[in-house]
């Protein structure tokens, strides 16, 4: 059950009501509510790369799972930012572990939609994610950003269990940033 946890927290993600939306961020279609976050992702070109990784950390079972479920998802773009010695090195067998944990960062326990999200943000809160590190909401320009880093692009995209906020970069949470640095890959 705890594995099960953390896998659905890699996709979880927090909502933003004031947030810009991008044309190449949103999903090909219409996200419907017979659908679970696994096959609204798959079901659009922008989160090629996360459904990739999703399916080599194992976590699609989990993702496919009753939920309901909070997703910060990164778009192909925010993966094109990381550096590819990392991004191979994640994704990679013997590094299924620490895929999972990067993955999980992205997730949240329950549906935080848009309007709790920025009150949250706006309140300056932190939010505990299914890998259990916390990832600290703010306010800037009139959008949530995660950790200071990463913005959310578009919110709300529902599945029916639970909610994907789209965000422009990958959060890396603090334990891997630490193991990677071990790893000489940061």
């Amino acid at each position: 059950m705890k594995h099960r946890f953390v896998v659905l927290a890699a996709v979880a993600v927090v909502g933003v009501s004031a947030v810009a939306t991008s044309a190449t961020a949103a999903p090909a279609r219409q996200a419907s509510m017979d659908q679970t976050i696994v096959q609204v992702a798959a079901g659009s070109p922008s989160f090629s790369t996360l459904v990739s990784l999703v399916k080599k950390a194992g976590l699609v079972g989990t993702l496919s799972g009753t939920g309901p479920f909070t997703v910060f998802a990164p778009t192909n773009a925010a993966f094109k930012a990381v550096p590819a010695k990392i991004l191979a090195a994640l994704a990679k067998p013997a590094n299924k572990k620490l895929l999972a944990t990067v993955l999980t960062y992205h997730v949240l326990s329950g549906e935080v939609k848009s309007g709790a999200a920025l009150a949250a943000a706006k309140a300056g809160k932190s939010v505990s994610t299914v890998e259990g590190e916390k990832i600290k909401l703010s306010v800037k320009g009139g959008s949530i950003w995660l950790n200071g880093s990463a913005k959310v692009v578009k919110a709300d995209v529902l599945a029916s269990n639970g909610v994907i906020h789209v965000i422009n970069k990958v959060i890396l949470p603090p334990s891997v940033v630490a193991k990677l640095k071990t790893l000489g890959l940061l």
